[in-house]
């Protein structure tokens, strides 16, 4: 196994990542361990047990956790620790480990502008190329940038059209095909990605009548698009439906669905149509004609004209692990794979090298995921090895990119004064929440835990067309969160508090 975290200097000092692929020096677990009382240890007798503390919140289904010393790498508590479970978004986590190690905290991902057939006193002699490069960040405000310069370069012509490869990851229609077609979540997935491949659908409702808009928005501006469309039906049911119509996205409404007016993301089926699209608008804006865009699998011999880099990978994956990120997850993951082995046909064998990379690097037994993101159902993963990940990086400064964990009070707000620091990736998925990190205790003890809650009984009960939102996740969910709370609390209690 070839470890580069010292060569690439991951996110500190190269020293930081000496012992990252080496095992940790605890073995684990043989039996779930509890904490044993002692005698004069009067105040634990109050800490509420796990079990008393999920019973108290009734939450159904099972609760696996595991804890570690994150200096020593001795265990303090698990239970259940090497059930597999689905980790949900928790994935990312180790997928951005991974694409740490596969390309650096300073690997920028980068997008083309290229001509063909030469250029002639500013006429483009063939076509004008979009060529993608795994930027997962892409937006239309980067594309009207990226025409603006091609202007400033002595474009004003081009007597071809334009053409946009997108094949430099693999091509996938979605991440999931269990999920509901219209989830913003479950977008393409290709080399090129726009606004994290989703298009805006707004609706407004006026003398009875409804205006439908499909544009390629951001931060400052509202391209309309036409490789995406969208037509009302007179139904209740189902709310949207998709089919792939004459080579675009064709989507339906429910009328009776839409009231006086809204807007929401659709996820993306045609990347390389839509970043094309666009382009050509925010071209012809500044006065070059480039016609609908068509795909290509393979490069032409071309001059590149202009390109944009993406910020380092350190940056887009902190964002990542902020925001949860499917699409960026899933493109990272690939990229990493590509670096690793060459190129993959999907993410179920892009998948299966990262597994193969975390129990040689991050010294886990069983990784079973089946994507970088988590969104597949059939990811597991045990807490176990979750908590062991986090104990073979605890000196990376991996800690600094993941996202501060909010304690909340009895009645749902943010507690303002924490005494508790946690850093943590959280996961979500229907009857399945998860949460791995670190914790600094109040008495700066560092510890390192992995909790996975999941209710596959219930979970088995949703139809495709409830995964969005199932009668009972959400207040399923709101106790889940309430218990691995309280079981921060507990492990502060126990084992980060300074005895007298």
């Amino acid at each position: 196994m070839n470890i580069r975290y010292s060569r690439r200097a991951f996110l500190g000092s190269a020293a930081a990542f000496a012992g990252l692929g080496q095992a940790v020096s605890a073995a684990p677990p043989t039996a779930s361990l509890r904490p044993m009382l002692r005698a004069p240890d009067f105040h634990i007798k109050a800490i509420p047990t796990a079990a008393e503390i999920i019973k108290e919140q009734r939450l159904s289904g099972r609760v696996s956790f595991a804890l570690a010393d994150a200096e020593t790498g001795s265990w303090l508590e698990c239970e259940n620790e090497q059930t597999a479970t689905p980790p949900a978004s928790v994935t990312k986590a180790i997928t951005a480990l991974y694409a740490l190690d596969a390309l650096g905290a300073a690997h920028q991902f980068e997008t083309q502008i290229a001509a063909t057939g030469g250029i002639v006193e500013g006429e483009v002699q063939g076509d004008i190329l979009l060529i993608g490069g795994g930027d997962p960040t892409l937006d239309t405000d980067t594309l009207a940038q990226m025409a603006s310069r091609m202007k400033e370069a002595g474009i004003v012509s081009v007597k071809g059209g334009l053409k946009v490869f997108e094949a430099g990851l693999p091509v996938l229609q979605r991440i999931d095909p269990a999920q509901p077609d219209h989830v913003g979540y479950n977008p393409a997935v290709t080399g090129i990605a726009l606004n994290f491949n989703r298009v805006h659908f707004e609706w407004k409702r006026a003398n009875g009548n409804y205006s439908v808009t499909m544009d390629g928005r951001s931060e400052k501006y509202r391209p309309d698009v036409t490789f995406a469309a969208m037509r009302i039906e007179d139904r209740a049911a189902p709310v949207y439906t998709y089919r792939d119509r004459g080579g675009r996205d064709q989507w339906t409404v429910a009328k009776g669905a839409l009231g006086r007016g809204g807007a929401r993301w659709l996820p993306v089926r045609k990347p390389g149509l839509y970043a094309g699209e666009v382009f050509a608008t925010m071209a012809g804006a500044n006065g070059i004609r480039l016609g609908k865009p068509q795909m290509i699998d393979t490069f032409p011999e071309h001059e590149v004209i202009l390109s944009h880099q993406s910020a380092p990978l350190r940056q887009i994956l902190r964002d990542m692990l902020r925001f949860s990120t499917n699409l960026t997850a899933e493109m990272v993951g690939l990229a990493a794979t590509q670096e690793r082995l060459g190129p993959v046909t999907d993410l179920q064998a892009s998948a299966a090298e990262m597994n193969r990379w975390a129990a040689g690097a991050l010294d886990m037994t069983a990784p079973a995921l089946v994507d970088h993101s988590g969104l597949g159902d059939a990811s597991r993963l045990t807490a176990l090895d979750m908590a062991r990940a986090l104990l073979a990086v605890r000196d990376s400064g991996f800690r600094s990119i993941l996202r501060e964990f909010g304690f909340r009070d009895s009645k749902g707000k943010p507690v303002k004064e924490q005494t508790i620091w946690v850093d943590a990736k959280t996961g979500t998925l229907n009857f399945v929440s998860t949460l791995a990190g670190y914790i600094t205790a109040q008495d700066g003890r560092e510890m390192v835990f992995a909790i996975f809650t999941a209710d596959p009984a219930e979970r088995a009960k949703i139809s495709r067309a409830e995964r969005e939102g199932p009668r009972g996740g959400r207040e399923w969910n709101r106790k889940a969160k309430r218990v691995q709370q309280a079981l921060i609390e507990r492990w502060d209690a126990l084992y980060g508090r300074a005895k007298a």
